[in-house]
């Protein structure tokens, strides 16, 4: 069976691919800079070096692999949107021209609503242009990453944590370990066909003020969760350098999911995965913070 993964070293990548070395597969990987890859990881991997967003690098690439997990690349220009455009085209493309039988996509809790949640919308553009081809596809609809909280450093350290939803609305929180577990599953099964959509919501839905509870406990300081306006926000990200573009997708991902939102797929057996925020904060969150 031979396997391509796109975006090896991001927050799944680098739990999927040992993942697939253990279960005895050579993954081929997709990536703009080996030098990337941990040593140990290099000798056991196969290596495209290729742009995501080049189709014709990416047609080349992926020929005659018969599974591809795909991620979109994170948008490095001033226009999120639009680059989320090209690397569906550019994946859809791929899939077709190089005869790939089955897909596993990462997407996110709230594609399914397809336009007004910011680059969640790009993630819905993929979607879409995947269920176009030929191949066999799962969408995994993964709750909110732990590893955003890695941004937060600073906030953390400060004791107070600003977002844009109402602090005590609940929604997936997952960690990319979790998701990788998942992913590990689909790709080596060849017992499905079709298009289908996977949640990957965590062990439970937690609102923000559960969130910095739990967090305040692991690294043993105060910490809270404070609303700011939209505006306020929009302020700040534009204070940055940031387009209106950009501003636009990163506070879309917030307010999109304002006046209530339940996901397509609902919390079972099937979209509830094990590791707590407490387990993974205490592994990979509060050495960050010493």
């Amino acid at each position: 069976m031979r396997i391509a993964v796109a975006a090896p070293t991001g927050h799944v990548g680098r739990h999927l691919v040992p993942m697939l070395i253990r279960a005895g597969v050579k993954p081929l990987v997709l990536l703009r800079d080996p030098d990337r890859l941990a040593p140990d990881i290099r000798s056991e991997v196969d290596v495209a070096k290729v742009d995501l967003l080049d189709s014709d690098a990416v047609v080349r690439a992926v020929s005659g692999v018969d599974a591809l997990y795909w991620v979109d690349p994170p948008p490095a220009g001033g226009n999120p949107l639009a680059e989320y455009k090209l690397a569906a085209a550019s994946v859809a493309r791929a899939v077709n021209e190089g005869g790939v039988s089955r897909v596993v996509f990462q997407s996110s809790v709230g594609a399914e609503k397809r336009h007004g949640v910011g680059e969640i919308d790009g993630l819905a553009a993929t979607e879409v242009a995947l269920n176009a081809t030929d191949a066999s596809v799962i969408h995994l609809r993964c709750g909110y990453f732990f590893t955003n909280l890695e941004y937060q450093l600073d906030a953390i350290r400060a004791g107070v944590i600003q977002v844009l939803l109402p602090v005590n609305q609940s929604m997936p929180w997952v960690a990319p370990r979790d998701i990788a577990e998942v992913a590990t599953g689909r790709l080596l099964s060849e017992e499905w066909r079709g298009h289908h959509v996977q949640a990957v919501h965590g062990p439970a839905d937690l609102s923000w003020l559960q969130v910095v509870g739990i967090i305040s406990k692991v690294v043993g300081k105060p910490l809270d969760v404070e609303r700011i306006a939209e505006e306020a926000m929009r302020g700040t990200l534009a204070g940055f350098g940031m387009s209106a573009e950009q501003v636009d997708s990163l506070v879309g991902m917030s307010t999109g999911f304002l006046g209530g939102f339940t996901p397509e797929q609902q919390r079972s057996v099937h979209s509830t995965t094990p590791t707590t925020l407490a387990e993974w904060a205490c592994a990979e969150l509060r050495p960050l913070l010493q």
